[in-house]
Formats: structure tokens, C-alpha cells, sequence
């Protein structure tokens, strides 16, 4: 990002844009020469917050969480720089950190939901290693949240799959800290508990005699349940509530200590300050005053089929290939088990069925997180600006790795043969190898994603078209989105 920021110019972009108070030095600008491809679009909002916390209305479509742990590190541990860096520069250099650490962890934590979900350590470390080459790359580096969220996401699956539910209850509420797409994964804890008492139905005898204690436990699961939920839903609420007050409570005589500059940046962009002189915003006078809603409404123009304009048609496109992978993950489980999709994965699995896989992407476990996946891509694909539809999924779902790991384990020959030379292949009529998970042993020595790229002239149609999708969105997006070109 260096580079292309250094090579290419930025584009003047009508984006958030704050003056650098106070002055930059010889060494912020240095940094900001370095890094300052990473503090575009809305990481300048991230930076801004933590900055000067929420100052402008439309700064709360951002969650508070990153902006607070990027403040935390940059008055913690890069104190001592203080003489060197101004503020603002310690926290871009706090978010490249940060999300560096938060990339590994989260692509830990995905390789043991793998293990825990697809019960195929391979395809697990596949699935890890093709997060680590993202398309949404850029924004994981970027001083975006999505590193952050993946990082909890992933880890409170993997929690809730170990059974530790007050864990992964509390890694799920950080996480609608975070973003306000961590309010879907509530539905991970209502299915768990549903399919729970469901599967215990089928396996009771039902004699009357019985139906007391099973009362009892349906009680105790669905308490548990409401509990977790209200835990993730908490952040959100509370969130909403700080908004309300900062900016629908009486005046403060804020003016009086918001720089200059800032204030007449309010001014000729129209953006709407706390609340000094009486004048409410007309979120306040709602019965139920969300102002999240209301700035993704007003400022943003985001609503049920709003995006769907012939001018959109290049977003559009660049959310087609992942709109493209998702659904045919979809459909690919939905095809390989129609009853449990049918039955929603609450029907006792009968050990004498046949055909039926127990491990890989198209086994029973993987049916919530379809679900999940399929809800978030409708609801981005026909309510949200479709281009963030990369990231959105990318950092959210593991089936848009699972699938792609799926896909190249199942037609990449390279993957079959568990040898180290690259150029031994087992014949790709070898349909046995293809229908065990291979492949479900224990993971190979060796990267096979390096292994596929150095025999790319070996790689299968199908394989370039996955890899490909991957490298170039990884490549574009650094080009793009770090001169403020179109790429958000």
C-alpha cells in the first residue's frame, strides 16, 4: 500500500476528511507517507472518533469498540512516542497493529471452528490460509473494524461449538460492539438451543412421568437463550442510549471548545454537531429513537432496493463474484441434504443413512452457518451499498472460506496426493480420493495454496477462477482503495 499510495495519486474523493489539528511534524508526516493509505474512506471516521470521540451525528454509524481499543493502545503502550508522534498519528499506527494481531487471531480462530464444524483439519487449514489472502484484505489491514470483528465472530462460533455458551455469549456481545451485523449472530445461540430441545424430544420415550423435568430443561434452555441474546443486543442499546443523550439532551456550550476548524467543516459539509443551542435532530422526536437507522437512512441513502439504479451497475459487478460463491454455496448444501434443509437441521440423523457426508462442507454442522451467509448476502445485496458486500461477508461468515476451500479440495488433483512432489498427481478420474474428505486426515506439511500457485499451469479452470478471485480483489483493493478510488 506504500507503494501504490507513493505511484499513484489520490483521487479527490467526497469523503469524510477532517483537518489535521494540530500541525503534523517531520515525523507524522512520515508516518503518514508510510501508512496513510490505510486512513482512507471510513477509517478516517474510526481515527476520527478516536480522536475527538462523537463529535458529528454521522460519526455514530460506527461502532465504538475499535475506536476505544485503538485509543487504549495509543495512550497505553505507544505513550513514550508522544514527543514524536502526535495523537492522531499513534492511533493509525495503533489500528496497522492492531489489525495485524486481530488478522492472525481471527484466522486462528477460523482453522478451530473449521476443525470443530467440518471435522476435516485439512480443509480447515485451507479454508485459514485462503482467509489470510481475503479479497476484503485491504479493509483488515485498513483502520476498518472488520479484522476486530472477525476475530470475536469466529471465536464465539468456535466457543458456542465447544459447548462454553457464557464464552461465546460474551465474545458475541463484544462483537455487536463492534458492528451492528453482530446483532444477526444472535441466531446462532436461538438455533443451538432450539435444536437442542428439538433432538431431545425425538430421543425421549415421552411418558408422562417425564414431562416435568423435560418442562424444567425447556424452561432453563429457553431463559439461557433470552439471556444470551439480551447480552448481544446490549451493546447496541446502549449505544443508542449515549447517542440520545450526547445529541437530542440540552446544550452544553460545546461550540465553545470544538476547534475552529472542525466547526466550520460542520458548516460547509452540513454535518449536524451535538446538540448546543435546542436544535434536536428529527431522529429524536421518534418513538423509538435509533440513530443508527436514521444516518444510514440520511446520510448514506441506504434502504430496501434504494442501490438499484442504473449507475450502480459497476458496485454491482464488483459484488458479483462473491454474491456468485455464496449463493452457490447455498446451493450446493442445499442439494446435497434437501431433508435437513427441509426439516432445518431439527430432525434426529439416522445413523443407517447412506450417501450422507459426516465431515467437509456438506455435513449437517455447517447448516446454521449457510443460513447465516444467505441472510447476510440478501439482506446486503438488496438493502446496503452492494459493493461492501465483500467485506461484509468476508469478515462475518466462514462459508465464504469453507466453500472455496471445498471447491479446491474437490477438483484441484495438486490436493488429492498427500506426497511432497509437486509434480505427482493423482489422475482426476480418481473419483474415491474425491468423495472421502481426502483429504479429512490429518492437514499436510506443506501451504497448499503456495503449492497450487507455483502449479498454477497444473490448476484447473474452476481453481484459477477461485484463486483468481482472491489475488486480484487482494491486489485491487490496495491499489484502489488506499488512493481513495472507488473501492469501499
Amino acid at each position: 500500500q506504500a507503494l501504490f499510495n507513493l505511484l499513484i495519486p489520490d483521487h479527490a474523493a467526497d469523503a469524510f476528511s477532517p483537518p489535521r489539528l494540530p500541525e503534523p511534524g517531520l515525523w507524522d508526516l512520515l508516518l503518514e507517507r508510510l501508512l496513510g493509505g490505510l486512513s482512507r474512506w471510513d477509517a478516517e471516521h474510526f481515527l476520527f472518533v478516536a480522536e475527538r470521540g462523537y463529535l458529528y451525528e454521522h460519526n455514530c454509524a460506527f461502532f465504538p469498540l475499535y475506536p476505544l481499543a485503538l485509543r487504549a493502545l495509543a495512550e497505553g503502550a505507544l505513550w513514550p512516542s508522544q514527543r514524536l508522534l502526535r495523537l492522531r498519528s499513534r492511533l493509525l499506527l495503533s489500528a496497522v497493529l492492531l489489525n495485524s494481531l486481530f488478522s492472525i487471531l481471527a484466522a486462528a480462530a477460523l482453522y478451530k471452528l473449521g476443525c470443530a464444524v467440518l471435522r476435516c483439519p485439512r480443509l480447515a487449514f485451507l479454508a485459514a490460509l485462503l482467509f489470510s489472502l481475503s479479497p476484503a484484505n485491504v479493509f483488515m489491514a485498513a483502520a476498518y473494524s472488520e479484522s476486530m470483528f472477525a476475530f470475536l465472530a469466529f471465536s464465539a462460533m468456535w466457543q458456542l461449538e465447544k459447548g462454553q455458551s457464557w464464552l461465546s455469549g460474551l465474545l458475541f456481545s463484544l462483537a455487536s460492539g463492534v458492528r451492528a451485523n453482530g446483532l444477526i449472530n444472535a441466531g446462532f445461540f436461538l438455533y443451538s438451543r432450539g435444536k437442542c430441545f428439538a433432538l431431545q424430544l425425538q430421543g425421549g420415550s415421552g411418558s408422562v412421568r417425564k414431562l416435568p423435568p423435560l418442562w424444567k430443561q425447556l424452561l432453563s434452555l429457553a431463559s439461557s437463550a433470552v439471556l444470551a441474546c439480551a447480552g448481544i443486543f446490549l451493546p447496541f442499546a446502549l449505544f443508542q442510549c449515549y447517542a440520545y443523550v450526547r445529541f437530542c439532551g440540552a446544550g452544553t456550550g460545546l461550540e465553545l471548545t470544538v476547534p475552529k476548524p472542525l466547526l466550520q467543516l460542520a458548516l460547509d459539509k452540513g454535518y449536524r454537531l451535538v446538540a448546543t443551542n435546542g436544535d434536536k435532530p428529527p431522529w429524536c422526536s421518534q418513538r423509538f429513537p435509533v440513530v443508527y437507522s436514521y444516518i444510514q437512512d440520511a446520510y448514506w441513502n441506504v434502504g430496501f432496493l434504494r442501490y438499484f439504479e442504473l449507475r450502480q451497475i459497476p458496485n454491482f459487478l464488483l459484488a458479483l463474484p462473491v454474491t456468485l460463491l455464496c449463493s452457490w454455496a447455498a446451493w450446493t448444501y442445499i442439494i446435497a441434504n434437501p431433508r435437513h434443509c427441509l426439516t432445518l437441521g431439527l430432525e434426529r440423523r439416522k445413523s443407517q443413512e447412506e450417501g450422507k457426508p459426516s465431515a467437509g462442507f456438506c455435513c449437517p454442522a455447517v447448516f446454521v452457518y449457510v443460513v447465516h451467509a444467505t441472510v447476510l448476502l440478501a439482506f446486503g445485496f438488496f438493502c446496503m451499498h452492494v459493493q461492501v458486500l465483500t467485506r461484509f461477508l468476508g469478515s462475518s461468515s466462514p462459508v465464504l472460506y469453507w466453500f472455496s476451500a471445498h471447491l479446491l479440495q474437490e477438483h484441484e488433483p495438486l490436493l488429492w496426493s498427500e506426497g511432497t512432489d509437486h509434480q505427482t498427481v493423482a489422475p482426476r478420474s480418481e473419483k474415491s480420493l474425491r468423495g472421502q474428505t481426502g483429504s479429512c486426515g490429518k492437514r499436510a506439511p506443506e501451504n497448499p495454496v503456495v503449492r497450487l500457485l507455483l502449479n498454477c499451469g497444473l490448476i484447473t479452470p474452476l481453481g484459477k477462477c477461485v484463486l483468481g478471485f482472491f489475488l486480484s480483489f487482494w491486489l485491487l483493493g490496495l491499489i484502489l482503495h488506499c488512493n481513495f478510488l472507488p473501492w469501499t
